[in-house]
């Protein structure tokens, strides 16, 4: 959500640019391969790429636009490593052409730190495959690839992401036959995984972590014996439990070569079942932003919002100079002399109505960083105080600039702790975020499974994105709407915790308006499998919460023309 005082009413105003076949090429092939199994390296095999470590500078290497080069710091092994940084519209791609043998199985590896930081191969005369992460720690990449009856070569690369910080990629591999030149030797079997622990419990989940392995380019997830979940990193969530239920958890590293034994096990006990947060909150809800300025839009005070609203979203809480923690002024100035115990007093109206109202962190300006243990307490210490001062119920996480899991997930759980059950979570991601579990917001909305009241994705500013189907869709339509909902809904969160939000006029966002009958078409086809497109859901989900608007403001400009046909359809949801 914009703060943009006389900007463009963009939620990024400077939003980073999707090429759309990169989408296709990376995104899509990288959850198409999700947890597939690699074939066994055999004796005869060697890494096919030439300096393969960066350890004689970017020999056999070619990187776009100059945006390549070595470093000494930070290394995954040995004394270098490659860092390469995106600029405009160039996403610095290193590559380097690979001697291959024909009719034959490799497997491509790398390990890579940074965000969105992609690794493929082109080539290949069957079906040329990529892989990526959006982890920002080493994290180990690998697919495999089969050659075609006449390929002799194939070109591997790597690359960031529009708008991202450098990236940097270590030891990068292509075992399999030698094609010529090869001489590393193929990687053996990982050893088990040690350290494996509870980090946190909901009512149905449990988060794990382990110490990584060397040479592990996944681990395996085994609950009672009986392997559940499939990971690259050295932690886990597991979903689907039962409240107050003990379970057995191990896990094993597995590479080309094959699969460790199974680790120490450790029980973890879920919590008991207590609802997903939002106290006496409808069981269909719409949201709304309230925009704290003046930049174009209806100015309005808290009173003025429409009934149909059930949350109200006060954009934006601001930083302090004290890391994590948040504060609040009244724009009263350029509110026209809208005062601070009109604003408390609104908020008190709305609530004995029986809407919310909550605070929102962040926004497109928002620089509020939760990052460790210290700065988690900050951030639910400084919250609560806003919610007694100035009557909120809860805090809605917009946090454009990325998002720590862990962190974040202790300072929500410590503010639902001083708060109680009646508190208001909310979230609003951007489509990016919410494409793998994998990633920070969709990581912290698992981990809060159990005191989340809902994600508003913002379905807009976005370009084309993967559905839960595998394809890609175009934003602006009702499939673009319901296969990217999809994945959250099979990705874990209850359909109670899933809302679509969208701009309530052309004026509120950069793209991705869709009238208000586009949304409802939405809302019924996730429900009811009703007034779908060409993507229809396996399942209805009667639960669905709803929808969310960025802003008030905007469709009162528009003469609340969102509200009241999205506000209505909501309500009536079955």
């Amino acid at each position: 959500m914009p703060r943009l005082i006389p900007r463009l009413a963009s939620r990024h105003a400077g939003q980073r640019r999707i090429r759309i076949w990169s989408a296709v090429a990376s995104l899509a092939t990288a959850l198409a391969m999700a947890g597939l199994a690699s074939a066994p390296a055999s004796a005869a095999d060697v890494n096919n790429v030439k300096n393969p470590g960066f350890e004689s500078g970017l020999s056999n290497w070619t990187c776009s636009a100059g945006s390549g080069t070595t470093v000494s710091s930070p290394v995954h092994s040995g004394a270098a490593a490659l860092k390469a940084t995106p600029a405009g519209q160039d996403y610095a791609q290193c590559s380097q052409t690979v001697a291959v043998k024909a009719n034959s199985t490799y497997t491509l590896s790398a390990w890579v730190q940074g965000s969105y930081t992609y690794l493929g191969v082109t080539g290949t005369g069957t079906t040329d495959v990529s892989t990526w992460t959006p982890n920002t720690a080493w994290t180990q990449l690998s697919t495999t690839f089969t050659t075609g009856a006449s390929t002799t070569s194939v070109t591997v690369w790597t690359h960031g992401w529009y708008g991202q910080p450098a990236y940097y990629a270590d030891d990068v591999s292509v075992y399999g036959p030698d094609g010529g030149g090869g001489s590393d030797p193929a990687p053996t079997v990982p050893a088990t995984p040690a350290g494996l622990a509870v980090s946190g419990t909901t009512s149905s989940s449990a988060s794990l972590s382990w110490s990584a392995v060397s040479g592990a380019t996944g681990y395996n997830v085994y609950q009672n014996g009986t392997k559940v979940s499939a990971v690259t990193g050295a932690s886990a969530t597991v979903t689907g439990l039962a409240a107050s239920t003990s379970y057995s958890f191990q896990v094993t590293a597995t590479n080309s070569a094959g699969e460790s034994a199974k680790s120490s096990a450790v029980t973890a006990t879920t919590t008991a079942s207590g609802g997903n947060g939002g106290g006496s909150l409808p069981k269909h809800a719409v949201t709304g932003y309230w925009q704290n300025f003046n930049n174009g839009a209806t100015v309005q005070k808290i009173a003025d919002v429409p009934s149909s609203y059930d949350i109200i979203a006060v954009a934006f809480a601001d930083a302090t100079s004290t890391p994590g923690a948040v504060s609040f002024t009244l724009d009263s100035a350029g509110l026209g002399g809208y005062t601070v115990d009109q604003f408390k007093a609104d908020i008190q109206a709305k609530k004995a109505a029986g809407k919310k109202v909550i605070i929102s962190i962040g926004g497109q300006n928002g620089t509020i960083s939760v990052s460790d243990s210290a700065s988690a307490t900050n951030f639910a210490n400084s919250v609560y105080s806003l919610m007694q001062t100035f009557g909120f119920d809860g805090v809605d996480i917009d946090l454009e600039n990325g998002i720590n899991a862990t962190y974040m997930s202790q300072a929500l759980r410590s503010l639902s702790s001083k708060a109680g059950s009646s508190l208001i979570i909310t979230m609003a991601p951007q489509t990016i975020d919410m494409q793998s579990t994998s990633n920070g917001y969709f990581q912290t909305a698992l981990n809060i499974k159990d005191i989340l009241t809902v994600v508003n994705m913002q379905y807009y500013n976005s370009g084309s994105m993967l559905g839960c189907d595998g394809k890609v869709y175009s934003q602006g339509s009702v499939d673009f709407l319901t296969a990217l909902a999809c994945i959250q809904l099979q990705g874990g969160l209850a359909p109670s915790q899933v809302g679509l939000g969208l701009p309530a006029s052309t004026s509120a966002a950069g793209s991705g308006y869709v009238s208000p009958t586009v949304v409802n078409n939405a809302l019924d086809c996730l429900t009811k499998l009703t007034n779908c497109g060409s993507f229809k859901p396996s399942t209805a989900y009667p639960d669905l919460r709803g929808a969310m608007t960025w802003s008030t403001n905007w469709d009162a400009a528009a003469g609340n023309a969102w509200s009241s046909s999205v506000g209505a359809h909501v309500h009536a949801l079955p």
